[in-house]
């Protein structure tokens, strides 16, 4: 079974669903037998990525990044701020707002399809919590190719063919075919989960929710249905040798 995450690395609410879809398969009977896949999708496309380095004096507040986009006062941007981090810490994140650099995730979400391409959904997954912890606890500039760079080494990958990713413009259509993908699937703010292709769940639902889906959906894949071959039934081979 397949579930697909339509995501992005500077959304609390993807990490802290990331979260809960972990917690979800920790209860899940058939767990081993789920694909987790990463798919792209940018909050901000238009996003200009603020350079490594520099103090956060030099640049605006998340809270006023918050409230330009929302279009509500300080007050209430630090309110949305301060309800993310209590409920990251539920789950075990440390939500540092005040460290996060403005970044275009573009580039961070073509490191993660090379991920999968070289190391499958498993260095995928390490890739993007790589990418999510760089951004909202340590405060990198995720849209830096240099860090980028610095942060898949980390992780396993090769320094020089990601250089090589990012400058060449490699899985940049595979990362906008996803992102048309994810409006042609109705989903309008991430994280959006696609399980199957028979389920969608839309924002960070609560762990018992997504277990609830997972085995929905589980219960309702195709079952394989036995017939008699018509050379008979001893006409086949198993792991003892092949019937005469």
């Amino acid at each position: 079974m397949k579930v697909e995450v339509w995501s992005d690395v500077v959304c609390p609410w993807c990490w802290i669903g990331k979260r809960h879809l972990e917690a979800a398969l920790e209860r899940f009977e058939h767990a081993d037998e789920v694909e987790v896949v990463w798919r792209a999708f940018e909050l901000d496309p238009s996003a200009v990525s603020a350079p490594a380095g520099g103090s956060p004096e030099d640049r605006p507040s998340y809270a006023a990044r918050l409230a330009a986009k929302y279009g509500t006062d300080l007050a209430a941007a630090q309110q949305m701020i301060d309800t993310m981090v209590a409920r990251g810490a539920e789950v075990g994140i440390d939500l540092r707002f005040d460290r996060a650099v403005a970044a275009s995730t573009v580039d961070a979400h073509r490191v993660i399809h090379f991920a999968e391409q070289r190391g499958g959904p498993a260095l995928q997954d390490v890739m993007k919590e790589r990418l999510l912890r760089a951004y909202f606890t340590e405060g990198e500039a995720v849209g830096d190719h240099d860090v980028l760079v610095r942060l898949a080494e980390e992780v396993g990958m090769d320094a020089q063919d990601v250089r090589e990713v990012l400058e060449a413009g490699t899985f940049l259509t595979q990362v906008r075919a996803e992102e048309c993908e994810a409006a042609a699937l109705g989903a309008t703010g991430v994280p959006f989960f696609v399980v199957d292709r028979r389920y969608g769940v839309a924002g960070a639902q609560p762990a018992e929710a997504l277990l609830e889906v997972l085995e929905t959906a589980w219960s309702e894949r195709p079952q394989l249905v036995s017939v008699i071959p018509a050379a008979g039934p001893d006409a086949a081979c198993g792991p003892d040798g092949c019937a005469l």
